[in-house]
């Protein structure tokens, strides 16, 4: 007797109706790129470095983005306005969790333990309306350090501070031309020869003449 199993046994386990239209769900393929973002819908979201130049599956609904590597779940992002972005730490190495997340403190105390004048030269390029725009430059300076040095890039800094100057690409081509021009070592005063046709100052004094008047 189905029906009456369906009406004494199944229909009590049933849940109610939705209230609300079924969420259709939108399935995409972006590919993560190498700032760690992936597209979906016009809004970025971060995924693990290991997906990297990986193209996934995503499954959009009304309130959450699933990301699929090869038909398996790799990541469940809240779902983002159109150009909104979600930015997960863990996503990021180490040593750029600070750019990703915009730290500019952390930028500071790099710099802090760079030198004095690679310090002084950051808060200059951090001192604005809008620091993370300066995030950029800030990491170019620090790059400097590993390249050339800390305390060649903190010697060029003090002259770039005498100046005025606050750009980072002018700050590396003097490091450049600086590294470029050999240093030049002092030679010792060289000592010249007796003059072949030296002759001594009298040789040249002309005899003195006394003339004698008759007063008239």
């Amino acid at each position: 007797m189905p029906r009456e199993h369906f009406t004494h046994v199944e229909a009590p386990e049933l849940l109610p109706l939705p209230s609300g239209a079924y969420d259709v769900p939108k399935w995409s393929t972006p590919k993560v790129a190498r700032d760690h973002f992936a597209q979906v819908e016009r809004a970025l979201y971060s995924l693990p470095t290991r997906l990297i130049g990986r193209v996934l599956s995503a499954r959009s609904d009304h309130s959450f983005v699933r990301f699929y590597d090869r038909e398996q779940l790799v990541k469940v992002c809240p779902k983002q306005p159109p150009c909104g972005r979600h930015i997960d730490p863990e996503d990021y190495p180490t040593h750029k969790r600070a750019y990703a997340m915009r730290d500019i403190d952390f930028l500071q105390k790099t710099a802090d333990e760079l030198g004095p004048s690679i310090s002084a030269l950051t808060k200059r390029l951090l001192a604005h309306p809008l620091p993370w725009t300066r995030m950029r430059g800030v990491q170019g300076l620090i790059a400097l350090t590993r390249r050339y040095g800390a305390e060649r890039v903190d010697a060029v800094c003090v002259t770039a501070l005498a100046h005025d100057m606050l750009s980072v690409p002018r700050l590396r081509r003097m490091l450049e031309s600086a590294a470029a021009t050999p240093a030049s070592t002092p030679t010792p005063p060289r000592a010249l020869p007796p003059g072949r046709f030296l002759r001594p100052p009298q040789h040249y004094a002309l005899p003195t003449t006394t003339t004698t008047g008759e007063p008239s």
